[in-house]
């Protein structure tokens, strides 16, 4: 079934987290409230075509920024929540991610009457209800805004780092195990922003 925007309760907010598997920086969840889908701009309602929603993994850098702009400027209320790289190592990277994704969602200043998650895990302690779906961001429009935006602050935020920490080519590979990222770390070691929980972390597991 696919859940356009808001057709279960009046105040529904998608939430998706981008970042699970890089090895380097904090993972990063978006919620997103958007109007009815008549009320979007083209731009952004094009999104959503014949019941399927486009994966935000197949837009181009540029058409992603863009949207991710769309979105923040039209949507009743759009938050950013991120865990840590101490939080990852500590809770485990699924763990951490949901809870990116409560903090998201908690910092939302109009309250939803439900909150769509991407995947097959509910986020713990929310008081709100909540439904699961996985594979979101294909099929439910407000949970593909909340991808674009979180992961265009990510990679934001990664590019910045990336002067910070130039030797892991991160600009490039925002922080995922790429052979120039891991290769950076076997001649260089690992900065403070790196997963140490995750094995191409430890050195003593280390492969190029």
């Amino acid at each position: 079934m696919v859940y356009p925007v808001n057709i279960i309760e009046p105040i529904t907010a998608g939430v998706d987290e981008v970042g699970r598997g890089a090895l380097f920086g904090p993972v990063v969840a978006a919620a997103v409230i958007l109007p009815e889908l008549d009320d979007l701009p083209s731009p952004l309602a094009s999104l959503y075509q014949g019941g399927e929603v486009t994966d935000s993994k197949k837009l181009t850098k540029k058409r992603r920024s863009h949207l991710a702009s769309e979105i923040q400027a039209i949507a009743l209320d759009c938050k950013i929540g991120i865990a840590s790289v101490r939080e990852i190592d500590r809770l485990n990277i699924l763990q951490a991610s949901l809870l990116a994704m409560r903090r998201a969602v908690l910092r939302l200043k109009c309250r939803p009457n439900l909150v769509l998650v991407d995947g097959n895990q509910q986020i713990k302690d929310l008081s709100i209800p909540q439904k699961v779906i996985v594979k979101g961001d294909s099929k439910c429009l407000a949970i593909a805004a909340a991808s674009i935006v979180a992961k265009v602050w990510r990679d934001t935020l990664i590019i910045r780092l990336a002067k910070k920490y130039p030797v892991y080519d991160l600009t490039n590979n925002k922080g995922y195990g790429t052979h120039k990222h891991k290769q950076g770390i076997l001649n260089y070691g690992l900065s403070p922003q790196h997963r140490l929980s995750f094995s191409p972390c430890q050195l003593s597991l280390f492969t190029v």
